[in-house]
């Protein structure tokens, strides 16, 4: 580090195993499954749910994020390269690299409406239920990735003079860019600190649905407004007013709307309603 600098130039490969390497991006990006899964034992038992319903929810969101944010890549930022004969098959390699995190939160989306579908009439939950609590472990999830990113020296922004910019030698910089990267990681970790106080102190002063429409706007509101710092990811975004980054945001930030003041309107309690026969575990069991 000099005085106006970060010099960085980590290696993203912790170590190799014959053909295989371990990533940083990749325990990062993992980590936030067992993050999220502990969160949502402790929202299942404050709520009375069982939490043997967690173990589909899990595998869904899995599949979900993986499958979306990979054809979210593939789809949104390199159709030209991807749907072609030479190349089509390389949608299926996700190791080679390429995720959105747009894509990721559409096939959440999806994962969310099967398991709702799915698990949610019987335990007295809805979609938008599932989804209050799931936006609060996906902050802390995109926390990690965007520092995965940082280990690969990747979605940085552009030039600054700023004390904390980072040149990013393995990418061939030798002036300081933005560390985007930190800047989403951070946005991220308050944002998903709010939701949590939220749905800790406040329940009862907000509705369901709030949560999750505060989470668009606030994670892709901020998302939209650091990509006007952010380099071209591919080449057909120089040159234009607002990246894809930002046109894909806006939907979202426009859903997030739609959704607080939907909350407002239907004024349905945050917290779940057990149903008339439902007989809890006795205290010790719920304690476990």
């Amino acid at each position: 580090m000099d005085f106006l600098s970060v010099v960085w130039n980590v290696d993203p490969i912790i170590c190799r195993i014959g053909p295989l390497a371990l990533r940083y991006y990749s325990i990062l990006f993992v980590l936030g499954f067992p993050i999220g899964y502990w969160l949502f034992i402790k929202f299942y038992k404050r709520e009375e749910v069982n939490t043997d319903l967690l173990e589909p929810l899990l595998y869904a969101l899995l599949i979900g994020t993986i499958v979306g944010a990979r054809l979210g890549h593939c789809l949104f930022y390199q159709p030209d390269y991807f749907l072609t004969k030479a190349h089509w098959l390389e949608i299926f390699q996700p190791w080679k690299g390429g995720l959105a995190s747009h894509g990721g939160a559409i096939g959440v989306l999806l994962a969310v409406w099967w398991y709702s579908a799915r698990y949610g009439k019987k335990n007295n939950f809805d979609m938008m239920w599932v989804l209050d609590r799931l936006v609060i472990a996906v902050c802390f999830a995109g926390c990690l990735i965007r520092l995965g990113n940082l280990f690969n020296s990747e979605i940085y922004g552009n030039e600054t003079s700023l004390p904390w910019g980072f040149i990013f030698q393995r990418r061939g910089e030798v002036v300081p860019k933005h560390p985007t990267q930190i800047y989403e990681a951070l946005s991220y970790l308050i944002l998903g600190l709010i939701l949590l106080w939220v749905y800790w102190r406040k329940s009862s002063k907000v509705h369901r649905g709030w949560l999750f429409g505060a989470f668009f706007i606030g994670c892709f509101g901020m998302r939209f407004l650091i990509e006007f710092i952010k380099m071209p990811q591919v080449d057909f975004e120089v040159g234009m007013k607002l990246n894809m980054g930002q046109l894909l945001s806006i939907p979202f930030i426009i859903a997030g709307i739609i959704s607080v003041i939907w909350s407002y309107k239907a004024k349905k309690p945050l917290l779940r309603e057990a149903p008339k026969n439902y007989c809890p575990p006795p205290k010790a069991a719920r304690n476990k």
